[in-house]
């Protein structure tokens, strides 16, 4: 294959790529953007292997059928509820791949078509790829154990926030060292391990430390953090090797998960610039005050369903207690009644409700909910104050109205504004607190009747009652 047949291989990639984002940008073409996300990987994969077919290509294809095995395997028994942890996963493997090609091309820059000894360009594309790389791999894996709630066996994957004193400190020393090193590595003749080692390994350390003070009500934002941090790391070893399409399909992924992250700060009021450093989610918050000596409004599933069928319009909020109890298809079959009793239903989901961005979302698509039902914040928000009832299913920090006080741990985080509902029909298993800690006001006004249960026991429930 000649040099401009791969360019022209990589380039159909690449646009196969950018319509693969277009698509997944909304529901109703997420399916289109996934087949061309197929099909470009497919076109990348198809032309590297060209590219080295006089090579062990017999090493390659086992490696693949290893690893798809292994991917058709986990993706097979994968639960929904289960799929921030996967990402996490996914985005620490992408992080080692590149430490461990940075390590074979300063092994063997030969191999990767780059002259020995290396130029100090590619030397300086390639420590920027490594410590981006081994940052991404072991913060994603903090990241992992927190969202799969590992910390009961060790501490460092708490949910909670893991802090000490001086930690900023000590990752701006940490951070300062680590460039020292790879400035060593990129100035010296030759090789020079000792500066790349210790360089990588400081990045690795670093990781964890960036994550670990993050608490569990953040983990979105670091999801889609650590995504873009996968693409960039991608892209850094694509320069120093000139491989085109590392360098495209990784700029594709770090830009477009730095703008989610983006939207994800905006969600939660937080600064771009202090997530991108690991520097949120030390202020975790507590019970509200006073929580213990107050008493909420509960009732049965008979009783929710006899609201919603007297009333004129329906709000379901959608939280990671349907996702849990896998009540989706439940949600849709109870909201097909209500319709076709003249109930007016939609859905209102915010960014980060669940575990992940697009959790909801992605619930409810497997359930086949009608898109034309399901709005986002900032469509909906302004449809709460006319509602007659707001059914909360799971949800807590999302609908949260300590977001109006000052002081609070989360004010200024845009919420769901459930609050302003003539009725407000929430469903919890207890009065547990939510991910992010604190108490919730709302549970205890007089406009909230709370249905006790597992989410798809309690909707089958209602479903029931409305026959």
């Amino acid at each position: 294959m000649t040099a401009n047949q791969i360019t022209l291989w990589y380039l159909v990639a690449s646009v196969c790529f950018i319509f693969a984002l277009k698509g997944l940008s909304s529901p109703t073409t997420a399916r289109r953007g996934n087949a061309f996300g197929i099909a470009g990987m497919t076109i990348a994969v198809l032309t590297t292997i060209a590219v080295i077919a006089r090579g062990r290509v017999d090493l390659i294809l086992m490696a693949m059928l290893v690893g798809g095995a292994i991917g058709a395997i986990v993706a097979r028994r994968v639960e929904m509820t289960q799929m921030p942890e996967l990402v996490a996963a996914m985005h620490s493997l992408v992080g080692m791949a590149a430490v461990l090609i940075a390590v074979a091309a300063v092994n063997n820059p030969a191999a990767f078509g780059v002259q020995d000894p290396m130029p100090t360009g590619n030397k300086l594309e390639l420590f920027i790829g490594t410590f981006v790389g081994a940052i991404t791999f072991s913060g994603s894996v903090i990241a992992f154990g927190k969202l799969a709630g590992l910390g009961k066996k060790f501490r460092l994957f708490s949910s909670a926030p893991v802090v000490f004193k001086g930690q900023h400190m000590v990752n701006l020393v940490l951070a300062l060292v680590m460039v020292g090193f790879g400035v060593a590595f990129f100035l010296a003749p030759g090789k020079a391990w000792t500066p790349f080692i210790a360089m990588a390994g400081i990045a690795f350390v670093l990781g964890v430390l960036i994550i670990i003070p993050i608490g569990g009500a953040d983990m979105p934002v670091v999801i889609s953090m650590l995504n873009s941090y996968s693409g960039w790391a991608a892209a850094g070893i694509g320069f120093s090797l000139n491989n085109s399409m590392l360098i495209i399909a990784g700029s594709l992924v770090g830009s477009s998960g730095a703008i989610l992250s983006y939207i994800m700060c905006k969600a939660m009021n937080r600064s771009f610039f202090s997530v991108i450093l690991g520097g949120f989610g030390a202020a975790e918050g507590s019970a509200a005050a006073g929580a213990t000596d107050r008493t909420v409004r509960s009732g049965s599933a008979d009783d929710a369903a006899f609201l919603m069928a007297n009333a004129e319009s329906v709000i379901i909020v959608p939280g990671y207690g349907l996702a849990v109890a896998r009540a989706q298809h439940a949600v849709k079959e109870m909201a097909a009644k209500l319709t076709a009793k003249g109930v007016n239903v939609r859905y209102a989901i915010h960014p980060v409700a669940g575990r992940m961005p697009g959790h909801m979302n992605v619930l409810l698509a497997e359930a086949e909910v009608p898109y034309d039902q399901v709005f986002e914040m900032d469509d909906i928000n302004g449809e709460f104050g006319t509602c007659d009832v707001a059914l909360v299913l799971g949800a807590n920090d999302v609908v949260n109205p300590l977001a109006y006080e000052k002081g609070s741990p989360i004010y200024g985080m845009p919420i769901l504004d459930v609050v302003k509902a003539r009725t407000v029909l929430v469903n919890k298993r207890s009065m547990a607190a939510g991910y992010a800690g604190l108490d919730n006001p709302l549970f205890y006004m007089d406009k909230t009747m709370m249905v006790f249960g597992d989410a798809k026991k309690v909707v089958d429930d209602i479903v029931k009652a409305l026959e």
